[in-house]
């Protein structure tokens, strides 16, 4: 009976040994495995680490350049295409250069005189005319065309940025030549009303159309600069014509 009772002693601590190695194994391995995934959770924060502080680095980099001067060729391509654009810069290329005058014909009598020289609107057409055709840039007796210039007669002149011009008027614009002189050539176009007045028109295509910068305003006094989502605005738009058709 004994001797039973040790075997049964010597059985039970047997399996509780393999029931402690079987734990302490597994422990083990989860530990290691925990020490795994922190080591590559570990590596993979400092790369990321790396990659945030290299943008840091460059995007300070370029603030002093754009502080010193000193810009990227990108950023000062992107600088002059928008100076270009603005009528900032000179341009030069292919175009075209039209010359008008006001007219020399004889005025019957009871006929308005103001039919037979040069008027704003006339130089509006024209304008209208070269922009619908293309045109890159345009100026009128070396008066750069932009977005803010105005066109309009104050007497027996005409004033453009604000500078009064008067005719012979020479403009000059950058673009496809062909494309430029067919669009004002069309038939009943702006050549043809000139030619019915006697207003003397003479155009030429050239390869080397220089146009001078603008003289624009440095700041705004009215204006501020806000961001901008088309998406969201033309959504803003759309919702409220909706609104107000329905309102009908």
């Amino acid at each position: 009976m004994v001797k039973i009772k040790k075997h049964y002693t010597k059985v039970l601590i047997f399996v509780v040994c393999i029931i402690l190695g079987f734990m302490i194994s597994m422990q083990l391995k989860s530990t290691r495995r925990s020490q795994t995934v922190s080591v590559q959770r570990a590596e993979e924060l400092s790369v990321r680490l790396q990659q945030v502080e290299n943008d840091r680095d460059n995007l300070a980099r370029e603030l002093e350049e754009y502080r010193t001067g000193r810009v990227s060729s990108t950023l000062k391509q992107e600088m002059d295409n928008l100076n270009a654009y603005a009528g900032r810069t000179a341009l030069q290329g292919k175009g075209i250069i039209l010359t008008i005058d006001d007219s020399q014909q004889t005025i019957k009598a009871g006929e308005n005189k103001n039919l037979y020289i040069i008027h704003d609107e006339d130089l509006l057409r024209v304008v209208n005319e070269l922009r619908a055709a293309g045109a890159e840039a345009i100026a009128i007796n070396d008066q750069r065309v932009t977005g803010t210039s105005e066109i309009r007669c104050v007497g027996p002149t005409v004033l453009v940025n604000e500078i009064r011009l008067a005719a012979p008027f020479v403009i000059k614009a950058i673009g496809n030549p062909q494309t430029l002189e067919s669009s004002l050539k069309l038939r009943g176009g702006v050549l043809d009303n000139f030619k019915f007045w006697g207003i003397k028109a003479e155009l030429a295509k050239s390869d080397t159309v220089k146009v001078p910068p603008a003289a624009l305003r440095q700041s705004f006094e009215y204006a501020k600069i806000v961001p901008w989502d088309a998406k969201k605005e033309t959504e803003g738009t759309t919702e409220t014509a909706g609104k107000g058709g329905a309102a009908k």
